[in-house]
């Protein structure tokens, strides 16, 4: 009998590496497929591609298994960075990983493994999947509570999970760098990637300023006291301490500043100080666009556990059903709730939307 053929997205990066490892000692078929999704300043200094691409190459010889390359740069520019540039532009702070991962990790890959024959696409992510017997697939945290990447799945639809396996998802980090150095893969210590999905990390500031116009304004308090200048309201984020620029001001203490809003319409940047200032905080949010990981909203209001940022512990809340908008009702006030992220409800250990 012919063994079921799987296409792993091999980023270079030690999780997929053994993402690999593992679905070979499973039985399956494997190949790897290496995508490149940025090209716009292809540097050393600022684009690890050719470094991962020969990364993903030396884990594959070992394993003895093909490597394919695509480069999907023009629809992760159209479909990912275009959005993420209109979202700060608009003042809000966009999340493209989660974006990333539906339209290019889980779409255009997706596509592409099938026209190499996949049965399956496997990725390093930290998560998981448990299938019902009708075929519904819900998505979990991955074991490993530091890397649970369910936070960024969460807009992953039916037929995108269906297909899909998470080898790494059972297991913890510190394993799967051992497994990494037992098989002889060379990125065993490699450190984990951050940033911007594809674009890596940066000086994000400059970064910015590539793409969207500057327009300076006044940083002013909540009573309106000018304390400074903002370079664009678009390269600051609700809840930003560093890269602000103000101190010495008379009459002031050594207090940090913090940002706590935006005045869009005046181009004022808002700012005050304490970590713990009372507009930093939030009761609840409005929420639009849920998707829903099975497919079926609620009917009704429901409890459940939710948040806001990635690394944020969740949070218990209730969630009150509208036609098209979502009330978040949280059962403590959360700090630094922020436009154009995204909310993600849990029950448990189960990924809701």
């Amino acid at each position: 009998m012919t063994a079921q053929r799987v296409i792993v997205g091999m980023s270079g990066g030690v999780d997929s590496s053994v993402a690999a490892a593992l679905l070979i000692e499973q039985g399956f078929e494997v190949h790897g497929l290496f995508m490149k999704n940025w090209e716009d300043d292809d540097t050393p200094s600022e684009c690890t591609a050719h470094q991962d691409r020969m990364d993903a190459k030396q884990v594959c010889q070992e394993l003895e298994m093909p490597l394919h390359f695509v480069n999907f740069s023009k629809e992760y520019k159209e479909q990912v960075f275009s959005y993420f540039l209109r979202e700060y532009e608009a003042g809000r702070t966009p999340n493209p990983d989660v974006l990333c991962n539906r339209e290019i990790k889980f779409y255009h890959f997706l596509n592409y493994a099938k026209r190499l024959g996949a049965d399956w696409v496997a990725t390093g992510h930290y998560a998981r999947i448990r299938r019902d017997e009708d075929g519904t697939c819900h998505l979990l945290k991955g074991l490993d509570p530091n890397k649970d990447q369910s936070y960024f799945l969460h807009l992953l639809s039916q037929e995108q999970l269906n297909p899909t396996l998470f080898p790494v998802g059972e297991l913890i980090k510190d394993d799967v760098r051992q497994l990494a150095e037992e098989n002889g893969f060379d990125n065993f210590d490699k450190k984990d990637s951050t940033g911007v999905c594809f674009i890596g990390e940066r000086d994000f500031k400059e970064f910015l300023a590539r793409y969207l116009p500057t327009q300076r304004g006044d940083m002013v308090t909540p009573e309106g006291i000018k304390v400074g200048h903002h370079d664009g309201l678009s390269f600051y984020t609700l809840g930003q301490r560093k890269g602000l620029g103000i101190g010495g001001l008379k009459d002031s203490d050594d207090t940090p500043w913090y940002v706590v809003d935006k005045d869009l319409q005046g181009n004022r940047l808002i700012v005050a100080q304490g970590h713990d200032h009372p507009l930093l905080f939030s009761d609840s949010l409005t929420a639009s666009n849920i998707h829903w990981v099975t497919g079926s909203p609620p009917a009704k209001d429901f409890v459940c556990k939710a948040k806001t940022r990635y690394r944020q512990q969740d949070q218990a809340c209730r969630v009150v059903v509208k036609e098209s908008m979502w009330q978040v009702e949280f059962a403590e006030p959360q700090k630094a709730v922020t436009p154009g992220q995204s909310v993600v409800f849990y029950q448990e250990d189960e990924c809701l939307g």
